[in-house]
């Protein structure tokens, strides 16, 4: 296994810049496994296309203005994670202007630089917290090619959204509605997507690749009806991760901690039986895990079909549910 073998040619205009105005009308494929068959719908159909007695299960992530500026506007700051609430891991550049030691300003906030990690990151400490409402932008993936706007409040963000902490939104989850939600039984549990999602695989081998670690809280009430389902689809890749770091070291139940499990083929599911997903970057570790639930060889069919049928890729394009 290579990691080019997970490449795949996308013509730039397919790459969906900006939300649809209507989330549920976007595109949907449906492929199933078991018969290889490939088939084309709109989310709109997705109650009628899931297969009977499965739980969803959805990640209620909240997606925080993670992107600040230093007042001189000479720095970039993305806040990745925050151990307690002044100090911030963060990414910066220009590297070289923060260096241990050295502070920045934002707003009527100082911070400044305690420790390095191998990543990169800065660890910096604020006298006073940042107002992320006032001073902070949303991290949209560089593939838009644009600053946020106004609307990216809303749009990137899912409509049950409800715990702080995320940089990316849990991309799958853009397409549902409150009225397509409430037909289907569903829970959530909540993963903080986090820079790491976009770092590609520079590895020829993927299994030299530096997975990155992500945060997750599985409540005590989403565990239960968990237990009690007889199938599981996960919606996006972030609920998938969480679900089968947990499913194979024990049974899932309430718990909270960190995850840097990389899922690619082969795989053994032990915890979903579904998957609804956006398409994903080439060579991407989210490439392969969908590899790994599908085969390769019938995601790159389905890919290779959506590109001839002009689907919309990535954050705010279409998606496929996986059967």
């Amino acid at each position: 296994m290579r990691t080019t073998d997970f490449h795949y040619d996308l013509p730039p205009e397919l790459i969906a810049s900006r939300p649809l105005a209507d989330r549920a009308s976007s595109r949907m494929m449906l492929v199933n496994r078991a018969t290889g068959e490939i088939s084309h719908h709109h989310f709109s159909d997705f109650a009628d296309l899931l297969p009977p007695d499965h739980l969803l299960v959805l990640n209620d992530t909240k997606v925080i203005p993670a992107r600040l500026f230093s007042n001189d506007g000479k720095i970039e700051l993305i806040r990745t994670d925050a151990p307690d609430p002044n100090h911030w891991w963060c990414l910066v550049r220009p590297g070289k202007k923060m260096r241990d030691g050295r502070s920045v300003e934002v707003g009527k906030s100082t911070g400044t630089v305690v420790q390095t990690n191998d990543k990169g990151e800065r660890l910096i400490k604020w006298d006073t917290l940042p107002d992320l409402d006032e001073h902070g932008h949303l991290a949209l993936p560089h593939y838009m090619g644009r600053e946020p706007d106004k609307a990216d409040r809303d749009r990137y963000q899912t409509v049950y959204a409800k715990e702080e902490g995320a940089i990316a939104a849990p991309t799958a989850g853009l397409h549902f509605t409150p009225e397509l939600l409430s037909k289907l039984d569903h829970t959530f549990l909540t993963l903080h997507v986090g820079v790491g999602t976009f770092r590609p695989v520079k590895a020829e081998d993927p299994r030299e690749h530096d997975m990155h670690s992500e945060r997750y809280v599985l409540s005590e009430e989403a565990a239960t009806k968990m237990q009690a389902a007889k199938k599981i689809a996960a919606v996006g890749t972030t609920v998938t991760r969480v679900l089968e770091h947990l499913a194979r070291d024990s049974k899932i139940e309430a718990c909270h901690g960190e995850t840097d499990i990389f899922i690619f083929p082969p795989h053994e599911f032990k915890a979903i039986n579904a998957l609804q997903t956006n398409f994903h970057l080439p060579c991407s570790t989210l490439m392969m895990l969908v590899s790994a639930f599908a085969t390769r060889e019938l995601i790159m069919e389905a890919y290779a079909k959506a590109v001839e049928e002009k689907y919309r890729f990535y954050s705010y394009g279409d998606c496929m549910l996986i059967v």
